[in-house]
C-alpha cells in the first residue's frame, strides 16, 4: 500500500520538478542566450543534477512556452483579452524582466545562427504566438485577421526589443506606450 501511495504522488513531484527546471532554463537562456547557457548551469540553478534534465526534456530548447500570455488572455473577458495581453506584454515589468520575459524578443536575433531544430522550435513558438493573438482579436475569423495578427505580433516584439535596448527610461516608456496606443482596439 505504501508503494502505491508513492506512485500516486510521483507525478505531482515530477510536475513540480519540471516547472522548476523550466523556470531556471527560461532565466538562464534569456540572461545568457542559447550559446551561453548549458544544461549543467540550468540544473544547478534548479538545485538538481545534470542527468535529470533529459528525463523532462528532449533538449534544452524544449523548455519554453507561451503559458504566461495564455493565462493573461484566459483571465480577461473575451472582448478585453487582446488589450489585456498587449498591456501585459508591453508592461514595464516585462521590459525589465529579460530573464523571465519573451524568449522571441530576447533571442530572436540569435535564431539565424542556431541549429535547424532550434529554429524549428522558435518558428513553432512564433506561430503559436500569432495564433494566440489572432484568437483574441475582435476580427478573428474574418478576412485579413491573420495578417492583422502578424502585424500585431511583429509590433509587440519589436516594441519590446526597442524598449529594452535603449538606456533612456522615458524613451523606453514612450516606445511601449506608442505601441500600445497603436495596437489597442
Amino acid at each position: 500500500m505504501r508503494s502505491a501511495a508513492l506512485r500516486r504522488t510521483t507525478p505531482g513531484r515530477k510536475d513540480a520538478t519540471h516547472e522548476r527546471i523550466v523556470g531556471a532554463a527560461a532565466r538562464a537562456i534569456r540572461r545568457s542566450g542559447y550559446g551561453g547557457t548549458g544544461v549543467a548551469e540550468i540544473m544547478k540553478d534548479a538545485g538538481l543534477t545534470h542527468g535529470g534534465f533529459y528525463a523532462h526534456f528532449a533538449s534544452r530548447e524544449a523548455a519554453e512556452g507561451l503559458a504566461a500570455l495564455e493565462r493573461v488572455a484566459g483571465a480577461a473577458a473575451p472582448r478585453r483579452a487582446l488589450p489585456a495581453l498587449l498591456r501585459a506584454y508591453l508592461s514595464r515589468a516585462h521590459v525589465e524582466g529579460v530573464e523571465t520575459g519573451c524568449a522571441v524578443a530576447a533571442l530572436g536575433s540569435e535564431m539565424p545562427r542556431q541549429a535547424p531544430g532550434v529554429r524549428r522550435a522558435a518558428t513553432r513558438r512564433i506561430k503559436e504566438m500569432i495564433d494566440l493573438v489572432a484568437r483574441q482579436s475582435p476580427d478573428w475569423g474574418r478576412p485579413g485577421a491573420h495578417q492583422h495578427a502578424l502585424v500585431t505580433v511583429a509590433t509587440m516584439v519589436g516594441a519590446l526589443v526597442l524598449a529594452r535596448a535603449v538606456d533612456d527610461p522615458q524613451l523606453s516608456d514612450a516606445v511601449r506606450e506608442a505601441a500600445l496606443e497603436h495596437l489597442t482596439p
